[in-house]
């Protein structure tokens, strides 16, 4: 098609077939690529955003011509229409791009030459006729058949969803929630989608709803809005709100009377789909749940006899002392001491205060004594490090408990409890209360539980605040460790750290070149004071600073933790950049809307039960099999296979937030902190990212930024009623 105005200006126009895709961001659709215009040999680069577009298709766009002073002349397009290729060329590159399981680039040619421009039809209608194919069984033609009707659903969704912004991934979750039922689900009951598929909140679906004409001041509408806002408090940590706050925040979200509002608030208590609890105080029923079943079961194991046999409790403290050739300072005796007395007891301090040396001690007599214990922590490598430690297996809580994906729940619960008479349970900070309330209704009330963590790190990432509020109940026995002993080893992190939460502790001077650290020192700071600057001088340090200069493995030794995802200082675009800088040669695939680069680093966003995946573990993509769908990555010595349809649960891992990296240790951290950060800017994030390095950190930016974030120790109050379920149990 002729070209339309002039370089730039006015309303161009091109129409042609997608010939490659070098660049898709499945967040917001962002697409570079290839587009050959019919009758031409020549390929015209193309940018826009363009959800869920193939290689093969039939394109027109319109936007305008652009000079890119590094990629030269391209079309950005503001609008796109897509059509299923019509001709045998069309069809070909679009079948051999791998999208159809089954069909690669051989299988392609072998059909289209078959069946010619009649060939999506006949995958459609007449899938029989594909056993006309030299190749082709009956398995294969239905595996064909049944990957072909998945992307009908697929492109659909992904068609109807595309003017409501919403992503490809939550799409894809759409599909694999819903199946065929995706599109008939968002037409009649577009505000089910909110409760069903983790990602897709009340705006959207509001959106969707309000376009197909569904009342701006229905029940529907108003329902959905006030669980919506109980649901955003809940992301924000809280476990209730106020009613009235509740009432006034859901009619500005609704734009509609706080009158009509407080109705239906009354309507979802009569229906139970909220719970008031405290006078005023209103609750979803899984939040409220949680917190009795996490109460009662607290103060029902605390009131229990005991299952240990009799132990003389300053004779263990005294072998445990001799075994470990030192003597325990009088918080770690006491430690000790709470754990083998109290039914339920709390250890709480910061780095090298001594928690491994209590734990390790405790495990040594309860072992002497052939007592069974079990340890546990939140993710993997808090639980590999737990056991290496201890000298004794631990293991995940998902694992311990058992979830059944078929049951939507853990196996193991008060009717099928854990065999053991104490269980530590480490990293405890980061326990929120649905994960707390299943671990305790799976102990025996008789065995003793002690929870370890570090109580001034972030708090969970789900509602709650449990740690916090345990040891602020009074109802259990607390030991807090201050005293540092580990001077030797990590003195500048550990004293850093604690100087942290006294809200001083000033970090090295800064250096203007990531060439000017030593090596020889633990804490580094790099001045970068812009989000330009600090990308390349994270990319600088490690792509090439840190592996000379420290030795360090920097996919596998090092780990960047920034404060927030989006901009150009976000986790995404840092991503981007450092895995361009360490891993520029690895073959790259496109997958759909993914893009994998083999021997990349990747993280887990979703607990996986099936795959014994979990969030928040990592590992290197190993192999892309685009044929056949499928991504193989390595977690430490396991390989584990992910099928199309799972690889929206992975995400690049260069760059991680500080969250992420809770229960993990790494031997080295870039932290980037600019005041872009601000809203994140808390002395418990820094502190938590600090901590997390076992021998050596690089701040990287504006010096003023880390000021503002080691003055500002107002976290966020989280509105809990553990306490309270605690005092009336």
């Amino acid at each position: 098609m002729a070209e339309k105005g002039t370089d730039g200006i006015g309303n161009d126009s091109v129409e042609g077939v997608l010939e490659r895709i070098t660049f898709y961001n499945e967040e917001n659709g962002f697409l570079i690529g290839k587009l050959r215009r019919s009758g031409e040999s020549e390929e015209v680069a193309v940018v826009g955003k363009a959800p869920k577009i193939q290689c093969g298709e039939t394109l027109l766009l319109s936007g305008s011509w652009t000079n890119h002073p590094k990629h030269g002349r391209q079309f950005s397009f503001q609008k796109f229409e897509s059509k299923l290729p019509a001709s045998a060329y069309g069809i070909r590159k679009y079948l051999a791009s791998g999208l159809i399981h089954g069909i690669g680039k051989t299988y392609a040619e072998k059909i289209v030459d078959r069946f010619g421009a009649d060939t999506l039809r006949i995958i459609s209608e007449e899938s029989g006729r594909l056993l006309e194919v030299e190749g082709i069984g009956k398995k294969r033609a239905r595996s064909i058949k049944d990957a072909w009707e998945e992307q009908k659903t697929i492109r659909e969704v992904m068609m109807f969803l595309q003017t409501y912004g919403v992503t490809d991934a939550l799409c894809l979750r759409l599909v694999r929630k819903y199946g065929n039922e995706a599109k008939t689900i968002l037409e009649t009951d577009p505000y089910r989608i909110i409760r069903d598929v983790k990602g897709i909140g009340f705006k959207t679906a509001d959106r969707i709803a309000l376009n197909m004409g569904l009342s701006s001041n229905g029940p529907e509408r108003i329902d959905a809005g006030v669980l919506h806002m109980l649901q955003e408090a809940e992301d924000n940590g809280h476990t209730h709100a106020e009613r009235r706050e509740l009432a006034l925040n859901s009619s500005t979200l609704l734009e509609t009377d706080a009158q009509d509002v407080e109705k239906r608030i009354d309507a979802l208590l009569s229906a139970a789909e909220l719970v008031e609890t405290e006078a005023d105080w209103l609750q979803l029923p899984g939040a409220a749940r949680a917190e009795q079943i996490l109460a009662r079961f607290l103060l029902e194991i605390h009131q229990a006899p005991s299952s240990l046999p009799p132990i003389l409790v300053d004779k263990a403290v005294e072998w445990a002392q001799q075994k470990a050739g030192f003597g325990f300072a009088e918080a770690q005796s006491t430690g000790i001491s709470q754990g083998l007395e109290s039914k339920v007891s709390i250890l709480t301090g910061g780095p090298g205060t001594g928690k491994t040396t209590i734990l390790r001690s405790l495990v040594a007599i309860l072992k002497a004594k052939k007592t069974k214990i079990l340890l546990a922590a939140p993710t993997g490598r808090a639980a590999r490090r737990m056991a290496e430690s201890s000298s004794h297996f631990a293991q995940t809580i998902h694992r311990l408990l058992k979830f059944e994906p078929s049951k939507g729940g853990f196996s193991v619960n008060e009717n099928s409890p854990l065999t053991c008479d104490f269980l530590i349970m480490d990293e405890a900070s980061m326990l929120d209360v649905r994960l707390a309330a299943a671990l305790v209704r799976s102990i025996p009330p008789r065995a003793h539980l002690l929870l370890v963590g570090d109580s001034d790190q972030l708090p969970s990432v789900g509602a709650g605040n449990v740690l916090k509020d345990l040891v602020d109940s009074g109802h259990f026995p607390v030991t807090r460790l201050e005293v540092t002993f580990r001077q030797a080893e990590n003195s500048g992190i550990v004293d850093l750290a604690h100087a942290i939460l006294a809200g001083k502790g000033s970090p090295p001077t800064p250096v203007d070149s990531p060439d000017d650290l030593d090596p020889s020192k633990d804490v580094h700071f790099v001045r970068a004071l812009t989000p330009e600057q600090c990308v390349n001088q994270v990319t600088t340090l490690c792509s090439r600073t840190i592996p000379r200069k420290f030795g360090i493995d920097s996919k596998r030794e090092l780990q960047v933790l920034a404060p927030l995802h989006r901009g150009i200082g976000g986790i995404g675009n840092l991503n981007d950049q450092i895995r361009d800088s360490l891993n520029p040669n690895g073959a790259t695939h496109v997958m759909g809307s993914h893009l994998f680069r083999e021997g990349d680093k990747v993280i887990q966003t979703r607990n996986n039960y099936d795959k014994d995946v979990f969030n928040g573990d990592m590992g290197m993509i190993d192999s892309v099999d685009t044929l056949n769908g499928k991504v193989e990555i390595l977690f430490d010595d396991r390989r584990v296979v992910y099928e199309r349809m799972e690889v929206t649960d992975l995400q690049p891992a260069y760059a991680i937030s500080v969250h992420k990296s809770q229960g993990s240790e790494y031997p080295m951290v870039v932290f980037p902190l600019l005041k872009q950060h601000f809203m994140m800017l808390q002395r418990n994030l820094v502190y938590t990212g600090l901590t997390r390095a076992k021998k050596k950190v690089v701040f990287v930016g504006d010096p003023a930024a880390y000021a503002m974030a080691i003055r500002n120790d107002k976290t966020l109050v989280r509105q809990t009623d553990l306490i309270r379920k605690l005092g009336n149990g």
